[in-house]
């Protein structure tokens, strides 16, 4: 299952597991090494753009567009016609004002227009649990209210990116499972739409909408618990394993091939290990590639590390 063998030249593996590897260097740096048409998936959270540095790095709002879309020309040489880019962004306040930025959707629209991708689908990753911010205009001045919703764009090669939304049913609702106990009768409704029958079939679940209601609320896990033992800091901007997850059942088969190039603590690797799909890792940073390690203590301890490598060289 190694996916260092894909690489050309191959690099030198930070750690792996049984699916996947980790790499640390520049994403810019290592992404020329993947031959073109050979990913399936990218899915990342980069540094955003925000007013104020952050200690795992950030660009100005201004300059954001400009300097992901190095890297974006690199993701799109590599994926494979079918495959998909799934980019999660938070949004940000011009700096000293109570009015919005509005990178992500300069973003995306280059992305398009120059890049070539194209919007499959927007989706809004909304946490309930995120703290009132920003404090400056929701807390003190009351004129805002929180930020609690990031914008994902899913975005794809071809106009037919793989897709199969039945590997990400919900549990049907209460009503919905009492419709199909006690049948539905066909009729148009007020709003004009036709209700047949074919409604009250059972597909084994709801499909869900593009709205992921996911708290991030991880306080005790294994990787936290671990990271504080060793004497590491985790990565302070991780999303929740049911984001990466997902996106991976609902674009990727099982042995296809997830890169995460802003891995941070390598959720998505986590999340691919746990779905049996290959995956790459890039992080610039080697403590949070240290404290990533743990997260696959908590995948059967499947992890290990390759004693043959030196794992503090710097790629």
């Amino acid at each position: 299952m190694v996916v260092n063998e894909l690489l050309s030249p191959p690099l030198n593996v930070y750690y792996q597991t049984y699916y996947g590897a980790a790499y640390l260097g520049d994403s810019l740096e290592l992404l020329p090494h993947i031959p073109d048409k050979t990913i399936n998936l990218i899915l990342t959270s980069p540094p955003f753009a925000l007013a104020r540095k952050k200690e795992y790095g950030n660009k100005d709002a201004d300059e954001y567009v400009e300097w992901f879309l190095q890297f974006a020309r690199q993701f799109k040489r590599i994926l494979k016609e079918n495959g998909s880019f799934v980019l999660d962004l938070g949004g940000a306040y011009l700096p000293g004002y109570p009015v919005r930025a509005i990178y992500q959707f300069e973003l995306l629209v280059r992305l398009c227009k120059e890049v070539g991708f194209f919007l499959a689908q927007d989706f809004y990753h909304y946490n309930p649990s995120r703290l009132p911010t920003p404090a400056e205009w929701v807390n003190v001045r009351r004129i805002r209210v929180k930020d609690a919703v990031n914008v994902v764009w899913w975005l794809s090669v071809s106009e037919y990116p793989k897709a199969n939304n039945r590997n990400v049913l919900r549990p049907y609702s209460d009503s919905m499972k009492q419709l199909l106990e006690n049948g539905y009768k066909a009729k148009l409704r007020p709003s004009g739409h036709d209700i047949s029958t074919k409604f009250q079939k059972d597909n084994q679940g709801a499909i869900p909408p593009n709205l992921l209601t996911l708290a991030n609320t991880e306080s005790n896990s294994a990787y936290l618990r671990r990271c504080n033992q060793a004497g590491l800091k985790p990565h302070p901007a991780r999303f929740p394993l049911e984001f990466p997850r997902f996106f991976i059942d609902f674009l990727t088969d099982e042995d296809d091939i997830v890169l995460d190039p802003f891995a941070g603590s390598n959720t998505t690797g986590q999340a691919a290990e746990l779905t049996k799909r290959r995956w790459m890792a890039f992080e610039l940073d080697e403590a949070y590639l240290q404290g990533s390690v743990y997260r696959f203590q908590e995948v059967n301890d499947l992890f290990a590390i390759r004693e043959d490598d030196d794992t503090s060289q710097q790629i």
